[in-house]
């Protein structure tokens, strides 16, 4: 009797002791998602308080009880960022594309081909990670205007057409590939390109998908290199148009217009995140595991 009512004792304390680290966990998770999820609700508060309204707030607000479209609309009219959405869209798909055909092939020949100095190269390829990006945007900024392509769609396009992460992340998947397939390919007389497009990249898939979405996010969230490139409004993509908009309220910043055109921004990458989120962790799980 008295050995049962001691594994009681000892069992309700387990149980205690779980649900109190329980309740820390999820406390902390709460007041850790709150601080993430924030900037978000604010963000989309700012984008329905009315103009005249925000500006009148000595002291910020966290709710509104005249919530107003009217800032989208302002968003729309004020500058011309459905235009600008047109070219954030083409400089996204063209630059995305370009970039997954450079990186493919330079990850096959890096994997799977033959060639003298094959370690040096790619040791010296690594090597360009640790160039800072400041560097890199004077010398293309330098580039690209000694050839003539400022307000050009190639001259924001073919600075990022690569990029040596996503080789090396796609150059690894590559190479978890047994080497049999490729010996039983080439003793069929399968030439190496038909050998990438049918075996490894579907093989690659999960790694190819995370590397895409993480490109569009990239090419739509750019801000620097378009802000330094253009001055033209035909080829201004949508974060020159955020900037034209927030130094066009009457008198003071139109936030609330600004806000507005974020939210119109943020919905399609929050919405490409959330349908594809776990073939990007599977993506970047293949790409971490050797073997």
């Amino acid at each position: 009797m008295g050995n049962h009512t001691d594994y009681e004792k000892i069992e309700k304390a387990a149980r205690t002791r779980t649900i109190i680290r329980n309740i820390v966990i999820y406390s902390l998770l709460t007041v850790w998602g709150i601080l993430v999820l924030f900037p978000f609700y604010w963000m989309l508060l700012t984008s329905v308080k009315d103009y005249g309204a925000y500006n009148a707030e000595y002291i910020p607000k966290f709710f509104t009880l005249s919530p107003t479209l009217q800032n989208y609309v302002d968003a729309f009219t004020t500058v011309s960022l459905g235009r600008y959405l047109f070219n954030t869209l083409i400089f996204t798909l063209i630059t995305t594309g370009l970039m997954l055909f450079v990186i493919t092939l330079a990850a096959f020949a890096f994997a799977r081909l033959e060639f003298r100095g094959k370690n040096l190269v790619f040791t010296l390829f690594l090597s360009l990670m640790m160039i800072p990006n400041e560097l890199v945007v004077i010398t293309n900024f330098v580039t690209i205007t000694n050839a003539g392509m400022r307000n050009t769609f190639a001259g924001l396009i073919l600075p990022s057409v690569t990029s040596v992460f996503y080789i090396y992340l796609l150059k690894e998947n590559f190479a978890q590939i047994p080497d049999e397939l490729y010996y039983a390919a080439k003793v069929d007389g399968t030439p190496d390109f038909r050998y990438l497009t049918k075996v490894m990249l579907p093989i690659c898939r999960p790694t190819l998908i995370t590397i895409v979405i993480l490109k569009v996010i990239e090419c739509w969230n750019s801000y620097v290199w378009p802000r330094l490139i253009t001055d033209n409004p035909d080829y201004y993509l949508v974060s020159n148009g955020i900037q034209e908009i927030r130094e066009n309220g009457f008198g003071r910043e139109n936030i609330p217009a600004m806000m507005a055109a974020v939210v119109v921004i943020s919905v399609p990458l929050i919405v490409l995140f959330l349908v594809f989120r776990k073939k990007i962790m599977e993506g970047v799980a293949r790409g971490g595991t050797k073997g």
